[in-house]
Order: structure tokens, then C-alpha cells, then sequence
């Protein structure tokens, strides 16, 4: 029979017992300090836990901290779905970012070279670009150690947000503006893309190459001078 007296004693006993919910922080750090180093933890609580559930001697528990990172890995790397997700957590609000992730990468394929740096004097003041923010897109500080799909950017195919901006400001903001996105054509864009971004902005070529560059650059220009001074104004 469900004495009350009981009952009353039970939860007095609860409410003072180092086991008691109050604990549950403190008990679960203990216990994984105990996981990983036996000799870590106080002797009255190590004989404690090591009275708790063994098979053939060893404990049949893991640090749970490990699970639920792992488990956070598999989610944000798509393997593995949560059903019937509740509205506006992590799930959903990560897929939202990654929408917007993508939507930054192309702010800088469009407007990145309104914020190249083209003045080696840096008597030009650059302008505001609001689209090349995070912020402008809900990006904050916290997202940028979070992984995502870099969709079509020339890279590895999931980056952190740290990455992935150190990829489009080297890439469209560096010594090089890129003002491309206006084409017609998807081909020529995305060869265009490709070279760019493979490169980060910085091509590395032989010296043979640059030596055709520069007498063909060199060529140009002449061309250029010759035409001016044979047609004034034309």
C-alpha cells in the first residue's frame, strides 16, 4: 500500500541525496571525468561507479558528450534526419543559413569587385556593399565555425563559414576585379568562375606564360598609342 508518510520520506531523501535532479550537471561531468581517467575522480565516488552495471568486468557506458557531438556531426552533415522536426529548431534554422550561405556566395560573385582592392595607393574610398556582409544575409559570428554546402564554389563541397569567406574575399576582393555575372552566356560564366575561384584570385603561372603575357599586354598597348596618334579622337 502507497504509505504518504512514506512518500514524505522518500522526497526528503531525494531533495538532500548527491543524486538528487538538482545534480544532474555535475554528476554527468563525475561520471565522463571517470570514463576517461578512473584515477581522476574521488575514491568514495569511484568505488560508486564502479558498482554500477559491468559485462566480463568492463564498463558497458560511453562519455556521452562524445554521442551527442557525433550525433550533431550527422546532422549537420545530412546523414541523418530528424522526423517531424519541431518548428524553428536547429534543424530548420540550419537549413534556412544554408540557403543564405548560398545566396552569399553569389552577393560576391556579383558585387565582389566593387570591393577589390584596384588602388595601390588606397586614395579611393571603398564603398558600402552591404551584400558582402554575413549579417546582411542573418549570418552571425556564431555561424561561422558551422559547416555547409558550398554548392557550385570551385572548393572542397562543405566548408565552415570562416572557409568559405576566406575563399570569396581572396577570390573577387583581392588585387583583381572580377565584374562578370552580366554574361548571357552559362558557359562562358562558369568558366570564367572556375578559373577565378580555383585560383583564389591568384593564378600561379610558368614564366614562359608570363612572358607571353607580356609581350602580348605589351603589344596591345602599342597598338593602342599607334592608333591615338595616327587617329586623333577617334
Amino acid at each position: 500500500m502507497d504509505d504518504p508518510q512514506n512518500r514524505e520520506t522518500l522526497k526528503a531523501w531525494l531533495s538532500t541525496s548527491p543524486l538528487a535532479s538538482g545534480n544532474a550537471t555535475y554528476l554527468e561531468q563525475l561520471y565522463e571525468n571517470f570514463l576517461q581517467n578512473p584515477g581522476a575522480v574521488d575514491e568514495t565516488w569511484r568505488r560508486y561507479f564502479e558498482s554500477l552495471p559491468q559485462v566480463d568486468g568492463v564498463a558497458v557506458d560511453v562519455a556521452h558528450s562524445e554521442i551527442r557531438d557525433r550525433f550533431r556531426r550527422m546532422v549537420y552533415q545530412g546523414k541523418l534526419r530528424i522526423a517531424n522536426p519541431t518548428p524553428g529548431v536547429a534543424t530548420g534554422d540550419l537549413r534556412e543559413k544554408q540557403v543564405r550561405v548560398l545566396q552569399l556566395i553569389n552577393a560576391y560573385r556579383f558585387r565582389g569587385h566593387q570591393r577589390a582592392r584596384l588602388d595601390p595607393l588606397a586614395a579611393m574610398e571603398m564603398p558600402e556593399v552591404p551584400e558582402l556582409y554575413p549579417a546582411h544575409h542573418g549570418l552571425t559570428a556564431i555561424d561561422l565555425d558551422t559547416e555547409f554546402d558550398t554548392g557550385s564554389l570551385v572548393g572542397p563541397p562543405r566548408a565552415t563559414l570562416r572557409e568559405i569567406l576566406d575563399i570569396l574575399e581572396k577570390t573577387y576582393c583581392g588585387s583583381i576585379g572580377a565584374e562578370y555575372m552580366y554574361l548571357t552566356d552559362t558557359a562562358e560564366k562558369r568558366w570564367i568562375q572556375h578559373h577565378l575561384e580555383s585560383a583564389r584570385g591568384t593564378p600561379s603561372y610558368s614564366k614562359e606564360i608570363r612572358q607571353r603575357l607580356f609581350v602580348r599586354v605589351t603589344a596591345a598597348e602599342g597598338l593602342e598609342h599607334h592608333l591615338h596618334a595616327k587617329y586623333v579622337g577617334q
